[in-house]
């Protein structure tokens, strides 16, 4: 079975009515990206940033993944597919993907303050401030913060490498390191770019759907499926 390797950004949680990480006012959801998604943030305001990211989890669980992670799942009949993403959602695994690699982290999860990789399942919507991690430290939700390092990029470059057709959905290509993961890709393969606003890519063999997430993604599938079984 040929490697498919998908990597989605915030147009397709988009869809679902999750607001975009950073709005065309460099807002997300009317707050300055430095004052909650920063260590600095936290050290300056954890109750503020805890309070932010508990209302986002909400938001998380209240949304239904939509006809773009509904038709990424289909694929696995026919494709070994693996998801990157981009979104600290869990709408991927909720529409039924099983291979997916959080960038950023994902917010239904808990983690250390003091160590990154020591993380729990949360109960229900809110961290409480109070609440400890095993070492005693404050919980947190489990995201990559601006300034923070991004554990999965290695992981991500190397199955991007082992691709056989790669798809980019509802990303702009601005956020590194995950906008680079594209350049290892091979260059001999092809390269499905899924957004109403196609970034500049500087790469061969790229097939270019300028469609919202919901529309382009079944469209491709539908084809890709049909493909498999000529």
């Amino acid at each position: 079975m040929k490697n498919i390797i998908v990597l989605t950004g915030a147009g397709i949680s988009a869809e679902s009515g999750l607001k975009t990480f950073r709005d065309s006012d460099g807002l997300w959801e009317g707050y300055n990206i430095e004052d909650v998604a920063t260590p600095e943030a936290w050290e300056r305001d954890p109750a503020l940033v805890q309070d932010f990211y508990n209302q986002r989890r909400k938001s998380v669980l209240e949304a239904e993944p939509n006809a773009a992670h509904y038709a990424l799942t289909k694929l696995e009949e026919k494709y070994n597919v693996t998801i990157i993403t981009q979104n600290i959602d869990n709408l991927h695994e909720r529409a039924g993907s099983t291979r997916v690699v959080h960038l950023h982290g994902i917010i239904t999860r808990s983690q250390s303050s003091v160590k990154a990789n020591l993380t729990y399942p949360i109960d229900g919507w809110e961290i409480k401030m109070g609440e400890t991690c095993e070492l005693g430290s404050q919980l947190r939700a489990h995201v990559v913060w601006f300034g923070e390092a991004v554990p999965m990029i290695e992981t991500a470059a190397q199955l991007c490498a082992k691709a056989d057709l790669f798809i980019l959905v509802g990303t702009s290509l601005a956020v590194y390191p995950a906008a680079g993961l594209i350049n290892y890709v091979p260059r001999e393969v092809t390269k499905y770019i899924i957004d109403p606003h196609i970034p500049t890519v500087s790469n061969r063999r790229i097939v270019e759907m300028p469609y919202k997430a919901t529309i382009g993604v079944p469209m491709l599938v539908d084809e890709l499926l049909l493909n498999s079984a000529n």
